[in-house]
């Protein structure tokens, strides 16, 4: 049956419909009886009439795969002609202007394999809110804009579930008859209910101290499964480290009596700010020398930093609805991205976060899912948990720092907080309070939170040896994308500096001043086009441009080979000195097939490379990252169409080149940095294992006995999980002969840490062989994985459709089909996380014909499935050009 025949379109929700709440709940008690298959709930609303409000407008709660029990108002039972329940929810009608409105609820948590609202993991009860989950617990007004004070009581077997936890301090606990206990909390702040957080089961738990600057005692826990308390104290000073950081930086305290974190196994994001109860992916709590990466510890420290932060950008101060989203995610990424840049290497961090966002949000941008950071439309919001939200808002953010400067971004910091504190606000709102606190209009710079689209900035030059100047003039051009086909100029700071031909810094006068004014320096780009002229110029300069990428744009400037050779070695900004090296080995990978990307043509990209290998001065992840060649996925931006094989294949061939040219300095490098001390995941050590590591991924591209047993070696002695993992990720990409045997002695080792487990699946996932999709198949059947795991999925069939372009690309289309057919069979279980996997289809029209038409059938599939859930329906309507932003 035709889907579109049989099944309504889903609606769609529009920003400009936005209406305040005609009602208020000022207070809720919530009363759980927990049970893993009927859990009773009951809810006591204390509710008052907005005063725009009429007195026949009915009070909307809404309801979603909740057993109706019984409704009450102010103690008396409502009859059936004075509410209508319906798929939506629950419609009461004929009320007073206050009252109490009492209704109670069963659900099914075991049942609840979405993992939003109340849901069970590992034998614990868990609830997920965000963004719609509280509608799935009881019947609510499930929005941002309606703020109460809860107050929760949990009571379950004393037995099998002896934690119980909610939001705020607790204020009563006792026993009760049959073995049962109880607990209550409060939370004194208002919030609204998507930071509702219930937690209850058998855990274990460890417990520390944090002393705020003003003197008071914060009980700090982490909550986990027992076998896992020995993986906790990373997170744990992790979190130490950030409340002080956000006091010192932001001069924000915590303000309740404890804080709370619980890793649990099953969770379909990363972590949640709940509160002072945040419940945490374990994969971003749980770390072991043996057990976690470098990456890990860093991931953790930065999750564990993002969500606390959220408790003054998110919690304290929050949405007035889903279109702001990126106030407090935007925002909040921002502050984790500063706090890791001062926990690490700042240069590090800065590189890490520009990869993400030209890899991942410029191709989002460039696609039928671009949208503006403050989209103005949506079907699903869980679609817009995005790259383009979390990084390319966190970006906005960042200029706005590089525009105001950090003094006058504390100000407009202090003031939106000072202003909203209790409140659910719009980005207009915080950037009022920047232009409030400093003075500075702001007003054409809000269209980075309208506009859609990748800004593309072109640089022209000139140098005039007569009069000793150099003028820059910038053009700025956003190509048009979905619903805006006309955009108008952005406020863009580029932050920029001129050196000479030695690579020294020259100090910089723009015509008119008395005076230079330092060797760096922010140009503010507001019109379409512009030109700077500096004087005072003795020869012709080399320009960098974005110094510290300040903005999120795409730079064209004709740059010669030699000048980014000077660049790569001279450059003091961390970016722009790596982002040289990028452009050179780019050039060479786009303009030469494989077979003539031979030592000859590559001299300057290898003499370049061999100076940075002997730079012991440089801080080794720099070097690390200097010497990456740039990914697939970066390279494919500048390609149309997309040929995976080939850019692979000379990505490959690259790679060879280079380590054959530069085998005695690798193998001489990898010998140096080796280390014999106990581990740890500071940012010196993870650093010196980065660039070791990396060698041996050069050395391993030779495909000889001598580098296989350099990998078997290090794998058989690692004594921390950075170095075991980076050797069987080489040795899995290569034809070793032990191959197989490492791997499987690799997962007999560690079969039973699901964590680890992951990692040996998406190292197959994304394995570069020609066996990869079959084996990809095999292991879905595999004890390892299960569908109703998100991070399992998202290990193996997210890590080979993401991860592994020739793969899932292959001409065959056979990728396709098996990633289709799992993301229905995932519909029907987890939307979110199918609706996830589909972003794999949507940029389907940047590739040649017979690989369109491949993955148009599967996003044909998805759209018309019969019962296709709202969040899969959009990600295929849009991606396949259905307009789903009109009435």
């Amino acid at each position: 049956m035709d889907r579109k025949a049989s099944t309504p379109k889903p609606a769609t929700v529009y920003l400009k419909d936005y209406q305040p709440p005609a009602w208020q709940i000022e207070a809720v008690e919530l009363e759980f009886d927990l049970d893993p298959q009927a859990t009773r709930v009951r809810s006591r609303l204390q509710f008052r009439r907005a005063p725009e409000t009429g007195p026949d407008t009915p009070l909307h709660l809404d309801g979603e795969a909740l057993e109706l029990l019984g409704i009450a108002l102010d103690g008396e039972p409502l009859t059936a002609d004075r509410y209508r329940l319906d798929e939506a929810g629950l419609e009461v009608r004929g009320l007073p202007e206050t009252g109490v409105l009492e209704i109670e609820t069963r659900i099914n948590p075991s049942a609840n394999t979405e993992l939003s609202g109340l849901y069970t993991s590992s034998g614990n009860f868990c609830t997920q809110c965000e963004a719609e989950g509280f509608r799935r617990i009881t019947f609510y007004p499930d929005r941002p804009d309606v703020m109460a004070r809860f107050t929760t009581t949990l009571r379950a077997d004393k037995a099998a579930t002896p934690v119980l936890l909610s939001n705020g301090n607790p204020i009563a606990s006792g026993e009760l008859e049959d073995g049962r206990h109880y607990v209550t909390w409060q939370d004194p702040f208002p919030k609204p209910c998507y930071l509702f957080a219930l937690v209850a089961g058998d855990l274990g738990w460890i417990q520390d101290r944090f002393v705020t600057r003003s003197g008071r005692e914060v009980d700090l826990y982490i909550y986990v499964q027992k076998h896992n308390l020995d993986k906790c104290d990373h997170a744990m000073a992790s979190l130490k480290h950030a409340m002080r950081w956000d006091e010192e930086v932001y001069g924000r305290e915590y303000d309740l009596d404890r804080y709370m974190i619980v890793a649990v196994d099953d969770f379909n994001m990363g972590a949640m700010e709940n509160k002072g109860l945040n419940v945490f992916n374990s994969r971003y709590v749980l770390a072991r020398p043996d057990t976690a990466t470098d990456a890990d510890y860093q991931n953790i420290e930065s999750v564990i930093g993002h969500e606390y932060f959220h408790n003054w950008s998110g919690n304290r101060v929050t949405c007035r609805d889903w279109f702001q989203l990126s106030l407090k995610e935007g925002f909040t990424v921002f502050r984790d991205q500063e706090f890791s840049s001062d926990m690490n290497s700042r240069g590090v961090q800065r590189i890490g976060d520009v990869n993400i966002l030209r890899t991942h949000q410029f191709r989002e941008d460039a696609g039928p899912m671009a949208h503006p950071v403050k989209p103005d439309h949506y079907v699903a919001i869980d679609n817009f948990y995005t790259v383009t939200v979390y990084n390319k808002g966190a970006e906005v953010v960042r200029m706005l720092h590089t525009l105001l400067g950090a003094e006058g971004f504390r100000r407009g910091c202090d003031l939106y907080f000072e202003r909203h504190d209790g409140q659910a606000v719009t980005t207009d709102d915080f950037v009022n309070a920047m232009e409030a606190a400093t003075g500075v209009s702001l007003q054409q710079f809000r269209r980075w939170y309208d506009q859609a689209g990748t800004p593309e900035l072109e640089v022209e030059r000139h140098y005039d040896p007569q009069a000793r100047t150099c003028a820059l003039t910038l053009r700025q051009h956003c190509p048009p994308t979905p619903g805006q086909s006309d955009k108008q100029p952005f406020h863009i700071p580029v932050a920029m500096g001129l050196c000479d031909r030695e690579g020294r810094a020259l100090p910089l006068r723009l015509y008119g001043e008395a005076a230079a004014g330092g060797e760096s320096r922010v140009l503010e780009l507001c019109r379409e086009e512009e030109t700077f002229v500096f004087q005072d110029i003795p020869a012709e300069p080399v320009p960098v441009l974005l110094r510290g990428f300040s903005a999120p744009v795409k730079l064209a400037l004709d740059y010669t080979d030699a000048e980014l050779a000077l660049l790569s070695a001279h450059e003091s900004d961390p970016f722009c000195r790596w982002e040289a090296g990028q452009t050179l080995a780019r050039r060479l990978l786009l303009t030469h097939p494989p077979q003539a990307l031979d030592a000859d043509t590559a001299r300057p990209l290898i003499e370049a490379a061999r100076r940075t290998l002997a730079d012991t001065a440089l801080d080794p992840a720099l070097r690390a990252l200097a010497l990456t060649l740039p990914a697939e996925g970066y390279l494919a931006e500048f390609v149309d169409p997309i040929e995976p094989e080939q850019l692979h294949a000379a990505r490959q061939a690259l790679r060879l080149t280079l380590s054959r040219a530069l085998r005695p300095d690798l193998e001489a490098c990898y010998e140096q940095l080796t280390e014999t001390g106990a581990y740890s995941p500071d940012a010196a050590s993870a650093g010196r294992r980065r660039l070791r590591n990396l060698c041996l991924n050069y050395l391993i591209a030779c495909e000889d006995d001598s580098a296989y047993q350099l990998a078997l070696r290090q794998y058989e002695q690692a004594g921390n999980m950075t170095d075991s993992l980076a050797a069987l990720q080489a040795l899995v990409n290569s034809d070793c002969p032990q191959r197989e045997a490492v791997l499987e002695d690799f997962y007999s080792r560690w079969q039973q840490d699901t964590l680890v487990v992951d990692k040996w699946l998406s190292l197959q996932a994304t394995a570069d062989r020609a066996d990869t999709l079959e084996r990809v198949q095999a292991l879905t059947g595999h004890p390892a994985f299960s569908l109703s795991n998100p991070n399992k999925v998202y290990a193996l069939l997210r890590a080979f459709a993401q991860g592994n372009p020739v793969g899932f690309h292959q001409a065959s289309g056979a990728g396709y089909r098996f990633i289709g057919e799992q993301i229905r069979t995932l519909d029907g279980r987890n939307p979110q996380v199918a609706s996830r996997l589909a972003a794999a289809f949507t940029d389907w029209r940047r590739y040649n014909p017979t690989r369109q038409a491949g993955m148009r059938t599967e996003l044909e599939k998805m759209r018309d499935a019969g019962g296709v859930s709202r969040d899969l329906y959009e990600i295929a309507a849009r991606s396949l050009g259905d307009d789903t932003g009109t009435n």
